[in-house]
């Protein structure tokens, strides 16, 4: 069991039942493209493709669209279903791209985070107006009031509709990968936990890393 996360108490009640996925392997090299992870990514895109299956896919990510609006945000789902359609999944590094299948595969947010540079333990929380968190290319990025992020002991190091932060960017360097998903009102836990399988089975495979855990909270 992953046990140094927990739901605060005013994200469960206003958003109750609501899920949160973690994924933590061990032990990842984050290579560019090893081999096989080309077959592998082309059979998971036929499969995304069959029509029934993207169709359920697109309702889901509709539903994180309507989510990320609501709060006056342009959800990026849409746009990276399409491409995926269109052109199959982007190539970066192992870990970015299993972060990538697992979103258009599951039809739900991920995020991918080098589980070592978190300062303790994580916390799903409600922000603050104004609090700030440091985003990737050392952005900053203001947080409305009641937007949902992800809290180490120190910082937020993730916004639900904003993205990541900086300071837990995976690189070359990294071994102990967390892959971590949100849903929103209107998501089942289970969309969650088969995304996670999928990026945890990713690094397993070809990361040569250890799946420590898949959990659903």
């Amino acid at each position: 069991m992953f046990q140094n996360f927990s739901l605060s108490p005013p994200y469960t009640a206003h958003y109750k039942g609501v899920a949160f996925g973690l994924a933590l392997i061990s032990g990842c090299r984050n290579f560019t493209n090893p081999p096989g992870f080309d077959h592998h990514k082309r059979k998971l895109l036929r499969k995304m493709r069959k029509r029934e299956t993207l169709a359920r896919i697109s309702e889901r990510i509709d539903i994180y669209d309507q989510f990320f609006r609501s709060f006056g945000y342009e959800c990026p789902l849409p746009k990276h279903l399409k491409k995926t359609i269109n052109s199959g999944f982007p190539r970066y590094n192992l870990m970015v791209d299993a972060h990538f299948m697992a979103e258009m595969c599951g039809g739900i947010l991920v995020a991918v985070a080098d589980y070592d540079r978190f300062d303790g333990a994580l916390t799903l929380d409600l922000a603050k107006e104004d609090e700030i968190c440091r985003g990737m290319g050392e952005r900053n990025l203001r947080v409305k009031k009641d937007e949902i992020v992800l809290r180490d002991e120190r910082e937020i190091v993730c916004v639900l509709c904003q993205g990541a932060d900086e300071k837990t960017r995976v690189n070359d360097d990294t071994h102990n990968v967390l892959f971590y998903a949100y849903a929103v009102p209107g998501i089942e836990g289970r969309y969650l936990k088969e995304g996670l399988t999928i990026a945890a089975d990713t690094m397993s495979q070809f990361g040569n890393g250890t799946i420590e855990c898949i959990e659903i909270f």
